[in-house]
Formats: C-alpha cells, structure tokens, sequence
C-alpha cells in the first residue's frame, strides 16, 4: 500500500527525548517499511526514517527557540499533503483535529488516531460536528468522554520486540518514575511510595514550561528533603533501557485517565513490572498479579511493592511479547487501512451542523 503517515511537528520521529506520539509514528512508520508498503513520513525535517521523509519544519518545533506558535508549522504541512494527496491509498494521521476540516476537501481514506486525552470540554462540540471521521483510539477507556464518533477500532501500542533487552534481575535496588513531571502523574505519590517503603526511587522526567511552577513549588522541595529520591531529569531511548531494567519496579502512580501510558509497556519489555494506580487505559495494560499490580491508593501501592519485587520478570516480558509489539500494531493498522479502502465512504453531513454544544 501507499501510505502517508502524518505526525505532529513538536517532536521528530523519532524524538530525541520526550516525545510518545512520535515515538510511536516511528516504531510504526518502520515496521511499514519493512513489511514492503510504500510510506511517505510527514513530519519534522530533522526526523530519521526508511521511508520517503517530506520536511514540513527545518527541525522539532518544541527544541527550537524560534518557534513562537505551533500552529502555522502544521497548517503548511496539510498544505504539503493537500497538494499530493492523490499520490496515497491512505492518510494516517497522529494530528489530533487540525486536518478535520481538510477532510471534507478529499476523497483519499483516511484514519486518525487520537492520542491524547479527550475529557477536555471544548472538544465535544467539535467532535459532534465531525461523526464521519474514522477514529483510532489506543485504548478503551479512551473513549468513553465522546459523543457519538466513528470508532473502527482500538489499537494498543507497542514497541519493536528488541527495543529493550530482558534484564532477569533488577540489580539496581531502587523504584523508577519516568515521563514527565506534572499535576495528574503524580509524583509526589511516587515519592511517598519510597518514603514509606524505605526504597531509594529515581525519577526520569521532564518538566515542560507549564509545569514549572508545579515542580518548583510542589516536587523539587520534597525532592530536595528526602535522601532517598533522585531526580535525573529527562533521558532519551538509549538510557531507558538501563533506566527501566535495573529497577525493582516502574511506579505509575497517576492521577487521570491516562489514554495508554507507553512507559507502562517499555517497562514490561524489560520484564519490570509496574505498580499502577487504577485510571484510565492502566486496566487495559496492566495483567493483575502477573505483569504487575493494580491499586485504588497509596496503601495498597506500598503494600504492592515487595509482591512486585517477587514477580516472575521472564512472565513480565511474555506479556509484553504477547500482546505489545510492533508487528501485532502494524497488523492491527494493515486491517483498518484495508477496510477504509474498500468500503464505500459515508456520506457526508450537512454543511450546516450546529457548531455549538
């Protein structure tokens, strides 16, 4: 197939440091590649990819002190792809809703995985005024704050299978928290987890400028206060290896309906399982007493942590083999862009849908 692969610009594919989304369009852009299909990537000029790379910005847009506002950067890169839109089978975006309306303009397939949070009130009114729109979600939970939509299908992510190496053992005697730093990932939870365990915990993450004001007056001081926590600050792939496979256990303590949660999986691909607060995709991820543990608070997180130090990390990673790869997402994606392009497309809706709630 002939596939275009749309990605947001604020990170390259793959990301030099943080960056889920983008990390996921590449894991996936490759696999394509190498299953034969002929695949343009979108995406910033500074990204590393097999497939046919178009440059819609000189480099990431988050790591470029230049860049003012995101949103010119995108609209000229649905301008690339409006301009050889003929040239693909199917259109993939990972852009969340800034081509929506381009959509209507087009007759190639589409599908758009949304990969971000979807509880924020503005977007309901929007989604109501696109229900023909075939969606991705990745995952179940994902999806339960939408109005009515066209799901095709749920995809979890995955990773390619050699991503990560096994490490049988954890040898580095501490707990791990890696993403970012901000409000509903919960930090502070991860820190009183090492407190009341007596456990060293070592905290991998970035702090966007948003969340500034939060690791200033709300972490750094409890960081900073406890002999037990480090703070590495954010890491890039090659170290999360190490990162991951050498702690006891991943602490995902968080506090909103996470959509997936990709460091949930990267740990698993190390065989170190993950002690998860019960929010969003986390059920979906997470086996229960197999790959890790399930909690409702911060007892039940602390009194998880020595069952989790005793779990067979050979089975951690036969979960991830079982249900997290790369080759089982490409083919998940492979039947949805297959039934796209050979069913009839809906009609459209009326061009005057109310475009308010």
């Amino acid at each position: 197939m002939k596939i275009a692969q749309i990605a947001p610009l604020a990170e390259s594919v793959p990301p030099r440091l943080y960056g889920g989304t983008e990390r996921m369009v590449s894991y996936l852009t490759e696999e394509l590649v190498a299953q034969g299909h002929e695949v343009t990537l979108f995406a910033s000029g500074d990204s590393v990819t097999s497939a046919r790379l178009v440059a819609c910005a000189p480099s990431a847009l988050r790591l470029n002190p230049a860049v003012r506002d995101p949103v010119p950067h995108h609209l000229l890169m649905l301008e690339h792809l409006r301009q050889r839109v003929g040239e693909f089978d199917i259109l993939h975006f990972h852009i969340d809703l800034l081509h929506f309306s381009l959509l209507r303009t087009i007759d190639t397939p589409s599908v758009t995985t949304l990969h971000g949070r979807l509880d924020l009130p503005d977007l309901l009114p929007f989604y109501r005024v696109f229900p023909d729109v075939p969606l991705v979600s990745i995952s179940d939970s994902q999806r339960a704050p939408m109005p009515p939509v066209r799901w095709v299908r749920t995809v979890h992510h995955g990773l390619p299978s050699e991503l990560y190496r096994f490490s049988p053992r954890a040898t580095g005697g501490y707990l791990a928290f890696l993403g970012r730093i901000s409000p509903e990932k919960r930090p502070d939870r991860a820190i009183e987890m090492a407190s009341r365990s007596g456990i060293p915990l070592k905290i991998a993450a970035k702090i966007d400028t948003v969340d500034m004001d939060y690791w200033k007056a709300e972490i750094e001081p409890l960081v900073h206060a406890n002999p037990l926590v480090e703070f590495i600050g954010e890491i890039g792939e090659h170290e999360k290896a190490a990162f991951l496979g050498e702690a006891t256990a991943l602490l995902f303590p968080i506090d909103w309906p996470e959509p997936f949660g990709l460091v949930m999986i990267e740990a698993l691909a190390c065989g170190t399982p993950v002690i998860a607060f019960r929010c969003g995709s986390a059920p979906e991820v997470i086996d229960h007493g197999v790959t890790g543990f399930l909690v409702d608070d911060l007892d039940a997180a602390v009194a998880c942590i020595d069952a989790a130090a005793a779990l067979d990390r050979a089975k951690v990673r036969g979960g991830f083999e079982r249900r997290f790869t790369i080759e089982r997402v490409a083919e998940d994606y492979i039947q949805v862009y297959h039934a796209l392009c050979g069913c009839e497309r809906p009609a459209r809706p009326p061009e005057d849908l109310p475009l308010t709630a």
